[in-house]
């Protein structure tokens, strides 16, 4: 780009010139030209055009050949306190990686008001075009979620492809569901959150509109599509509803063997698949990333004084979790409805784990599920320092263990124990939780 001033007589001053750089100089994407008078100025700009524009080749193609990897800038405009700000942005990276998306750079905007069309200022918006040139990104996340309008006018703007946490979160799912139950609730969530998205064409929403489209007599094509989402929704919601009344007589017949239920919740990623799978032996999938387990797995286990119990793995929550999977997933939550004990696991050695706390007793409260017993399990207490554990448990009112390994588990199971004859004597059972043999899982 390039500018001539004018002086006092209208005749050419100088000319100021600057361009962009395939190679960031100085922590600056752009280096300015020294302003020069047109007759001294020796620059073929031709030469100079070709030659950025061989530099910016070879540097696209070099990423190209080096990712795997879709490349994207994380970006967070807020307007809470910078720390609060940067916790949520460490998160964002988490799950980025976990849907297998290389993080090119991040960008945090702290602001009294959010902006009604792109969140940030225009000109910061532009500023993130270029530093995505520079950086061979392609996507762009946004921490906060995006409406519509928002959607529609940054990627107008960027001319880049423009996700939220949401849709990134559901795009996890979409990718871990194994179950023909977890891809119809996932299908659901993804369909509730595109619907009132559908108002045109645009490449933010290409994850999502896959496999929708048609012409009927005397309707647009937009109008199709929403039919169609809505007739899928509707279909849907039928089977959940015929999974959910299934769900429901297995829990009846488990209820009616009289055994109790002990279902492991907390945080994604904090171990829950890991202590079930120590605790009873098994090999449920227990990977360290968010979201590996989606759908739920029930296990006997016989505590130390012969009480046998059913003990459930759920899925993980998060903060922020999206209402579209919440209303999804209902049938997969109502499991925890009949729980006589919740087991909270929770990351100790995760820096942010007092929020993640928080987070998941919010959840349990929208879910009017704050009313079952709850026990505390600070899992990874061998990354932790022993004075530092030995505090937590007592304020925390907890029991720290290694979900991984087996001779850390003694106090947990004598906790679950006395948990569970003391919720048998408050509702009256006749003598100890009842002791019996077999149970079908579900």
């Amino acid at each position: 780009i390039a500018a001539i001033t004018m002086d006092k007589e209208g005749r050419p001053d100088y000319i100021h010139a600057a361009h962009l750089l395939a190679e960031a100089m100085n922590g600056k994407n752009w280096q300015i030209l020294p302003p020069l008078p047109p007759w001294d100025s020796d620059i073929d700009c031709q030469v100079l055009i070709r030659s950025l524009e061989s530099e910016f080749a070879l540097k696209a193609r070099s990423q190209k050949v080096k990712r795997k990897w879709e490349r994207a800038l994380l970006v967070s405009v807020s307007t809470a306190s910078r720390r609060a700000a940067e916790d949520s942005m460490v998160e964002l990276r988490e799950l980025a990686e976990s849907s297998n998306i290389a993080v090119a750079d991040t960008v945090i905007q702290r602001r009294q008001k959010m902006g009604p069309r792109f969140l940030m200022g225009e000109g910061k918006l532009s500023q993130l075009v270029i530093l995505a040139l520079q950086k061979g990104a392609d996507l762009l996340i946004f921490d906060q979620e995006l409406n519509p309008s928002q959607v529609r006018s940054v990627t107008d703007l960027t001319d880049m492809r423009v996700i939220d946490r949401t849709q990134l979160i559901l795009d996890i799912f979409a990718q871990r569901a194994r179950s023909r139950e977890g891809k119809i609730q996932v299908e659901l969530a993804q369909l509730k959150y595109l619907l009132p998205r559908l108002v045109g064409k645009g490449t933010a929403m290409s994850r999502l509109t896959g496999g929708i489209g048609g012409r009927g007599p005397g309707e647009t094509k937009l109008e199709i599509d929403r039919r169609r989402v809505r007739d899928r929704i509707g279909h849907l919601e039928k089977l959940l509803s015929e999974i959910q009344k299934q769900r429901g007589q297995r829990r009846a017949r488990r209820n009616k063997r009289g055994l109790p239920v002990i279902s492991i919740i907390g945080y994604t990623n904090a171990g829950k698949s890991t202590l079930l799978n120590t605790l009873t032996k098994s090999s449920v999938l227990a990977e360290g990333r968010l979201f590996a387990t989606l759908d739920p797995t029930s296990k006997r286990k016989k505590l130390p004084k012969d009480v046998e119990v059913i003990i459930t793995d759920t899925v993980g929550f998060i903060r922020q979790l999206p209402e579209e999977l919440i209303a999804a997933f209902r049938a997969t939550l109502e499991e925890l409805e009949d729980a006589d004990l919740l087991l909270n696991v929770i990351d100790i050695s995760n820096p942010r784990f007092s929020e993640q706390i928080r987070s998941v007793e919010r959840i349990l409260e929208s879910l009017h599920l704050d009313r079952i017993p709850v026990l505390r399990v600070l899992n990874k207490q061998d990354r932790v320092d022993p004075v530092t554990v030995n505090r937590l448990t007592g304020t925390l009112d907890a029991v720290a263990i290694s979900a991984n390994d087996e001779q850390t588990l003694a106090p947990l199971l004598d906790q679950m124990e006395l948990h569970i004859n003391r919720i048998a004597r408050r509702n009256s059972y006749a003598g100890p939780v009842n002791r019996v043999e077999a149970v079908s899982q579900s």
